[in-house]
């Protein structure tokens, strides 16, 4: 079974960024090897792709159709990359879930989404069984269907015939990923065949500098970070090995390194923080040569600490699920620490004033993004898409400036936006939260710098007069309502929330009271 692509699904017909395209053409190149290592079992580049071509029809079976979403909730598996491919093949789209949400997140993006199908993880079916009540979804479990639950097997997929690739536009959704809303809800950003390939392209451009063949991948591939990870490997020129974790266990990551003398893998800081506590000493490290850093900043003195004790060099990047998960990067020929590298090459930076006009060299400004891998816009939000993409530029809210030499260094971030362990958490959605506690009349939350998560979610909070409750009953009432990342460590009770002169929030002043 080859590429070929059958006529149907859009009228645009089959656009040469096709991902299901990039995948049998990589496995033509680079012909079948022992491409995945996980948990001890390996999976060959023409296992993956075989499993693959049959899950497609086997969903086509159920009645996926050309653009239908299908929802992946699972911890990393082998499945993950079957599924991934067979979601494509079938012309649908996949919709990544990360397994950190409450059931009324997850509701919210299987209703908001209108998915089709989901493909879940056993431990995960009671959450997702709950979540769907009354929706229109079909289920397909990783393993075995408990008894009583209405559920296809995965494996059942794997026993229909091969079929062809349904054809997909260029510019036809691929990926709908769910990031964190002001508004307490999660906005779908939609990514294209196009601009994945691109994405993809850019890694594995980025990767190729490194000179690394054999890599630890530990980032969840529900992450755009992740998903682009995987797409980048499709563009790769020779054969190259990934040893997976189901998720990251930092004693087991340095066991992996050693014993399967792996040269690279991409983390994000609160992970190099967790290796650092351990006795890594202890491990036979020598083959790491480098780390791919994103998803949150890096402190400088976490840079230097891990670069001294694993003997690597560290690349910085910085993206965003709107920019398809990659916009600049470090490479091992131009890295400058404190900044997080130049431009990929399918895009195009622009630092600009309030009025959108250029700023000069080395002044702060915001950092905008053009090129084929900004995203196609929000999942039936046309009003915040015009607001975030104007005339083609991705607008990040993000501040930063651009040296002499094309370097990229962010200095602030969206005011409210706090990154915890690589995930993003917006004050908005804790607020809404805490102030449902019947003690709660104000509420503020802010990210405070932290070594091991890049930012910690900090609350202060006012309460009525005749209230009594503690900072630690605030955190458990908020732990009990939202993802693990979401959650706020630690809440400070304070006799007024500090407000502007116009009576909004003073982020300024709560930061500056966290921080003191």
């Amino acid at each position: 079974m080859t590429g070929t692509v059958a006529g149907q699904g859009s009228g645009q017909g089959s656009g040469a960024h096709h991902l299901a395209l990039l995948a049998e053409a990589a496995l033509e190149r680079l012909g079948d090897y022992d491409q995945l290592l996980f948990e001890g079992t390996w999976h060959s580049s023409g296992e993956i792709m075989s499993r693959a071509r049959r899950v497609a029809t086997g969903l086509a079976a159920m009645g996926v159709e050309p653009g239908d979403r299908v929802v992946v909730m699972t911890m990393n598996t082998s499945e993950v990359f079957v599924a991934y491919h067979a979601i494509w093949r079938a012309g649908a789209v996949v919709t990544p879930v990360i397994f950190l949400q409450t059931p009324a997140e997850l509701r919210h993006i299987l209703e908001n989404s209108e998915a089709r199908a989901a493909i879940v993880s056993p431990e995960l079916l009671p959450m997702v069984v709950d979540a769907a009540g009354g929706l229109d979804l079909s289920l397909v479990v990783v393993g075995d269907v408990p008894e009583g639950v209405d559920a296809v097997a995965f494996a059942s997929l794997e026993e229909h015939e091969p079929g062809e690739i349904v054809a997909r536009g260029d510019h036809e959704m691929a990926a709908l990923l769910y990031t964190g809303g002001t508004t307490g809800r999660a906005k779908g950003v939609m990514l294209s065949h196009h601009g994945l390939w691109h994405a993809g392209r850019g890694m594995d451009g980025v990767a190729r500098t490194m000179g690394t063949t054999r890599s630890l991948l530990p980032l969840p591939l529900s992450h755009a970070f992740g998903l682009n990870v995987l797409v980048a490997g499709l563009h790769a020129d020779q054969q190259f090995v990934s040893v997976m974790q189901r998720w990251f266990d930092p004693q087991g990551w340095l066991e992996l390194v050693q014993e399967h003398r792996l040269e690279s893998s991409p983390v994000v800081p609160s992970m190099m923080q967790m290796l650092l506590d351990l006795p890594y000493a202890d491990y036979d490290l020598g083959s790491l040569r480098s780390f791919g850093s994103g998803g949150a900043p890096l402190l400088p003195a976490l840079r230097e600490r891990v670069e001294q004790a694993f003997g690597v060099t560290i690349l910085e990047g910085y993206g965003c699920t709107e920019s398809t998960a990659i916009a600049t990067a470090s490479t091992l020929a131009a890295n400058r620490p404190g900044s997080v590298g130049k431009p990929a090459p399918h895009v195009e930076l622009a630092i600009l004033d309030p009025l959108g006009q250029p700023v000069a060299t080395g002044e702060d400004g915001e950092i905008c993004i053009a090129g084929p891998g900004v995203m196609m816009g929000y999942w039936r939000d046309p009003e915040q898409t015009a607001q975030t993409v104007v005339d083609g530029w991705l607008h990040t809210g993000d501040i930063g400036h651009v040296d002499e030499d094309g370097f990229l260094y962010v200095v602030d971030r969206a005011k409210d936006l706090i990154i915890r362990g690589g995930f993003n958490v917006f004050p908005r959605d804790v607020e809404d939260v805490l102030l449902a506690h019947p003690a709660v009349t104000a509420a503020a939350v802010v990210g405070r710098p932290d070594e091991k998560s890049g930012e910690e979610v900090v609350a202060v909070v006012s309460v009525g007069a005749d209230a009594s409750v503690t900072p630690e009953e605030l955190v458990a009432f908020a732990r009990g309502r939202l993802a693990r990342y979401k959650y706020p460590r630690e809440v400070v009770i304070v006799d007024a929330v500090p407000l502007t002169s116009v009576g909004k929030t003073d982020r300024k002043a709560v930061r500056s009271l966290v921080r003191d």
